[in-house]
């Protein structure tokens, strides 16, 4: 009788714990960076507060909610600007210094999809998104190809990334590694060749359009 007790009791944390643990909102991210995160330390070193300065971060869900709030097929994305590098190289975090963000949320959200979306946005980058200067509406696409590295994020005339799988040519001082991790939590992370990183809008007193860096991550988020 006791140990039938005890297995009832395993029984219950287990399935408690499955209940606790349930995702309740899935999708594809994808991110690009104005610094090479898959790269040798030399060069890690040589671009350190002098690149990486600039992020486009892009999420879109499949299904979930947030907030209680249904968010499935929207997307959203975080424009970041900093003082320093960002970035953790799963050991030491950089101090980004002073940092500024824009939201740009789906433009089919309803109003209550869209303060979840940047509740959302705000609840996976909480550092780098507590100075949010402009939230705007955008059209968004997100497509992930995670065999062939090929991903694709579009927010109108806004954000662009592009990215396609890194190369052995891609490799330069043959001392490669995952340098920096990704910007928030996510799943299955897989360093891609970012073919185009760009950020067109208002906001953060600066524009760009990167080409040709090792320096995007395709990845799943689960939360």
């Amino acid at each position: 009788m006791t140990a039938f007790r005890t297995l009832a009791s395993v029984a219950l944390v287990f399935m408690f714990s499955s209940v606790g643990s349930a995702a309740q909102i899935t999708g594809e991210y994808l991110e690009a960076r104005s610094c090479n995160v898959y790269t040798g330390p030399c060069f890690a070193n040589a671009e350190m507060d002098l690149c990486g300065k600039e992020a486009v971060m892009a999420w879109k869900v499949d299904e979930g909610t947030w907030n209680n709030v249904s968010l499935d097929g929207l997307g959203a994305a975080l424009i970041v600007r900093s003082e320093k590098t960002m970035g953790s190289d799963g050991v030491f975090p950089m101090k980004p210094g002073r940092v500024a963000a824009v939201i740009l949320v789906d433009e089919r959200a309803t109003q209550e999809q869209h303060y979840a979306l940047v509740s959302f946005v705000k609840d996976n980058a909480p550092q780098l998104a507590e100075n949010i200067v402009k939230v705007q509406k955008a059209p968004i696409e997100l497509k992930n190809d995670h065999l062939t590295g090929v991903g694709t994020f579009k927010a109108g005339k806004l954000a662009q990334i592009e990215t396609r799988a890194l190369t052995k040519d891609d490799c330069v001082c043959t001392n490669e590694i995952i340098y920096y991790q990704p910007l928030n939590e996510v799943e299955n992370f897989t360093p891609v060749y970012s073919l185009k990183m760009a950020y067109q809008g208002e906001g953060l007193d600066s524009r760009w359009n990167n080409l040709n860096l090792r320096s995007a991550f395709q990845a799943t988020f689960r939360r």
